[in-house]
């Protein structure tokens, strides 16, 4: 077990940060921590990184006290925060160069490989780098030397879709190279790409756990068809995966929850012209959630 926490609780007076989180996640596996702002997810890591002092519960890495053994835990764990600071004055250079050498028993192997994969320029000051720019930098040190921990927080923040892609492709490498990562995000997609199971958390508690296969067989899909000739919308209603039925234009919506197989069958009745069937996506989960 890499990361256990049991009865994890935050309260700042009597605002509540996060409440009773009691979680566990393996060694190799890609762990997302998925909530809205506000939700508790920066105060979790906080505490996890020994930033902040738990007001109740506790919480272990490689099983070590995250408040008595932080020093030795840091030695194992990279972060990097949603609100990336860096020393301005420094070249991008300088700071890897400086963070280098704060861990002398470990070698930055990864270092200019990382610089190449990210098209990232360590020549120039920080304070010239957009945001983009300082989130490679944060995560070019994170990794160059290849911890067994690595905690995210909105990991991909100001990054351009395929620097997107590229630092996913860099996530999963590393899980396959036996790390493991605890990913804080409200991006969807993101989590459903990269991730092996989800937290979800509301207003400061953990209110489900589930895989991503999981996610998606709850999530709602939509199917839009363009019959040829007029049918019976109530035939497709009576259905019990049918969650509702619209006209759009020309088009019929079919929404649907779980097995498709059913609705497949019963639209193969009719002559089609058009069909798409738009995937389960988290965010339809996400959003039906919440709303719950």
């Amino acid at each position: 077990m890499v990361i256990a926490t049991k009865n994890l609780s935050k309260y700042y007076g009597k605002i509540k940060g996060i409440d009773d989180l009691t979680l566990q996640i393996n060694e190799g596996e890609i762990f997302g921590f998925l909530g809205p702002n506000g939700a508790g997810k920066t105060t979790t890591i906080r505490l996890l990184m020994g930033l902040l002092k738990p007001t109740n519960g506790s919480a272990k890495i490689f099983g070590l006290d995250t408040q008595k053994d932080t020093v030795q835990i840091k030695q194992e764990i990279s972060l990097v925060p949603g609100d990336v600071h860096l020393y301005d004055k420094m070249k991008g250079s300088e700071l890897i160069e400086y963070i280098d050498k704060l861990n002398p028993t470990k070698e930055a192997i990864l270092k200019d490989r990382l610089i190449a994969r990210l098209n990232f320029d360590p020549d120039r000051k920080i304070k010239t780098y957009s945001k983009g720019n300082k989130q490679k930098l944060a995560v070019i040190i994170a990794l160059m030397h290849q911890p067994k921990l690595l905690v995210l927080d909105e990991p991909t923040v100001g990054l351009d879709p395929l620097m997107q892609q590229e630092i996913y492709k860099i996530l999963r490498e590393f899980k396959e190279n036996g790390g493991t990562i605890f990913l804080s995000s409200h991006f969807l997609p993101e989590v459903d790409k990269v991730c092996d199971r989800v937290g979800i958390v509301k207003n400061g508690n953990l209110v489900s756990i589930e895989s991503i296969e999981g996610l998606r067989s709850k999530t709602v899909r939509h199917l839009d068809v363009l019959f040829e000739g007029e049918v019976n919308l109530q035939e497709f209603q009576v259905l019990s995966q049918v969650v509702s039925v619209k006209k759009i234009n020309q088009h019929i919506r079919i929404t649907i929850q779980g097995e498709v197989d059913a609705l497949i069958k019963h639209i193969a009745k009719y002559k089609i012209k058009d069909l798409t069937f738009n995937q389960a996506s988290l965010e339809d989960f996400f959003m039906d959630f919440y709303k719950k």
